[in-house]
């Protein structure tokens, strides 16, 4: 079956077909890390983590690459301000080598926590400084670059068609513009290499042809990309708020050294909100995964959660409905493993699935085939068999899944008990009785051929 993705850059749903195949170079912006992720980051990394098991489940072989941002990402867009390392610093009292070393293990502790496939490719900023130097020093040889006092800028006016992946209005934008332009040139131009404060010496900073300082943001991506995936491969991957300014960026320095657009096709996850906001670590009000886990969340209830919505369009987030969430992963975790030994999947119900997730990754729809599996009538071991299929994609990790052993009150063992005698003494009234009273006090009884299975009401 076809795989259909939308294309940013295109504003279209295309059909994919890899540069290589069976090939896919995939590279997905990853966390600046100056603190830690929050959920609504995470649900981008579920998004990319579909997307690729969504391309190895039609056979693909993916080079999956992620950046960590640990120098460069000033606290404001328009390349004024303080390095967020810098800041991240002052604020906890370690160096910012050491928060970089902190908040980027804890992010992979997250991805591991979701059940996110570990990328091919880990690359930090800091350890590619010479290949970000290198591309600079090839953008001001094309004659797109110019300095200031406080750095070495990308004059976006000699690109034509800049900003057409976020259809910018340029010209609006200048007319508009009430932004401190300070040396700048032009409202989008921005910073290819920042120049270290005089009177003070940063924590990070190191010699460049123009001057001790530190690379911008944007053109590490741009550098590491093309080491790790080539000037354009297939599918680069991040968060919408980057359509509008990293992302163009990018774009616009890969274009200049390589006459490529980068990537075939740009793809972005949207939002998580609190309410009508985005939930965003600048304000201070985010959620961390491990948040959920102090409150006895299983981290997979959050993926569930977050399959129900489609990842181009904004998920709002509540505890109700992660709840319902916790709830459904629960229900569908012990019909797999009550469904016992897995056998040949169903075709027609796996090409079903396939029909979904390769339709720009519909995964509401294939959690709808997914319970539709479960609630129908083939036998258990088709059933099951179709399932772990399924769970290729959905990462719910229902092979591995075992019911929790609780210790049942004794006054619950003694109902039980009771009701296992009625029923051998064929008093049917009465066990019906007792199995009242085991559901009012919060549990489940089902009847089995090996005794009756009792556990809490979900």
């Amino acid at each position: 079956m076809t795989v259909r993705l939308f294309d940013t850059y295109s504003r279209s749903v295309r059909e994919f077909q890899p540069l290589d195949p069976p090939r896919v170079g995939l590279y997905a912006c990853g966390l600046t890390v100056y603190d830690y992720a929050h959920i609504g980051n995470l649900r981008s990394y579920i998004f990319e983590d579909i997307l690729r098991r969504v391309l190895e489940f039609n056979g693909f072989t993916v080079r999956h690459v992620v950046n960590i941002t640990d120098v460069g990402h000033l606290v404001s867009d328009a390349d004024v301000g303080e390095d967020k390392m810098e800041k991240g610093s002052r604020r906890s009292g370690r160096t910012a080598w050491e928060i970089a070393e902190l908040y980027t293990k804890a992010f992979q502790e997250d991805f591991r926590n979701l059940n996110i496939l570990e990328p091919v490719i880990w690359c930090r900023a800091t350890d590619h400084i010479p290949e970000q130097i290198a591309f600079i020093a090839c953008i001001e040889a094309k004659g797109f670059a110019y300095l200031t006092s406080d750095g070495l800028y990308f004059d976006t006016s000699k690109l034509q068609d800049y900003g057409r992946l976020a259809r910018l209005d340029v010209e609006g934008l200048k007319a508009g513009s009430r932004v401190d332009m300070a040396e700048k040139r032009n409202v989008t131009d921005f910073a290819l290499w920042k120049f270290s404060p005089r009177d003070q010496q940063r924590q990070m900073e190191w010699e460049s042809p123009w001057g001790i300082g530190f690379p911008g943001w944007h053109i590490e991506c741009s550098a590491m990309a093309a080491k790790y995936l080539g000037p354009f491969f297939d599918i680069h991957c991040g968060g919408e708020d980057h359509i509008s300014v990293h992302h163009p960026n990018e774009i616009a320095q890969t274009q200049v050294c390589y006459g490529t657009n980068l990537a075939n096709f740009w793809m972005h996850g949207y939002f998580l909100q609190l309410g009508q906001m985005k939930m965003a670590k600048s304000r201070g009000d985010f959620l961390r995964l491990q948040t959920l886990i102090d409150r006895d969340i299983d981290p997979l209830a959050y993926r569930y959660f977050c399959l129900n919505a489609h990842y181009r369009s904004r998920l709002n987030f509540g505890w109700e409905g992660l709840d319902g969430a916790a709830t459904a992963l629960e229900r569908l975790r012990i019909a797999s493993y009550e469904m016992g030994e897995a056998g040949t999947p169903n075709e027609a119900k796996v090409a079903e699935f396939r029909e979904q997730v390769n339709n720009d990754l519909n995964m509401p729809r294939a959690l709808a085939v997914t319970w539709e599996l479960v609630k129908g009538d083939l036998p258990d071991a088709t059933k099951k068999g179709t399932l772990l299929e399924f769970d290729k994609v959905l990462g719910l990790g229902l092979a591995d899944w075992q019911p929790v052993r609780e210790v049942l009150p004794e006054a619950i063992l003694l109902l039980v008990e009771q009701r296992q005698d009625a029923r051998a003494g064929k008093r049917w009234q009465e066990a019906d009785a007792l199995r009242d009273q085991i559901h009012a006090a919060g549990y489940e009884i089902e009847d089995a051929a090996e005794g009756p299975r009792v556990r809490r009401r979900m």
